[in-house]
């Protein structure tokens, strides 16, 4: 089976990740399987405490391994930092990279 990371990046993130890839994995129908997601912009807005999708997330993270990464500087710009999910770390993309890079076939941005 591959092994996918997503970079979390377009305004469409919301809706990719909760209509689409999230409930395939709650379901084990997403045919890859998925390493870790990094997300940045507004879209670390996803991982805050609370939001439904975010305590999806932080689920999936603790039942299946995957790595949930906010980007650093989108995170403290926004003064989120301490509203987050339990599984998500900060950190910026060399973090990320050193934590699934040897682990992956694929980097998907969505």
């Amino acid at each position: 089976m591959k092994k996918v990371a997503y970079i979390v990046e377009s305004n469409l993130g919301s809706y990719i990740l909760g209509n689409m890839i999230v409930p395939q994995l709650e379901e084990d129908r997403h045919y890859v399987e998925v390493v870790g997601m990094f997300f940045i912009h507004d879209n670390v807005y996803l991982l805050l405490r609370g939001n439904p999708l975010a305590e999806r997330l932080d689920k999936l993270s603790k039942e299946k391994g995957i790595y949930l990464q906010a980007c650093d500087q989108c995170v403290y710009m926004r003064n989120i930092a301490d509203k987050l999910i339990n599984s998500v770390r900060i950190g910026c993309f060399p973090d990320f990279y050193r934590a699934i890079i040897d682990k992956v076939d694929l980097i998907i941005t969505i």
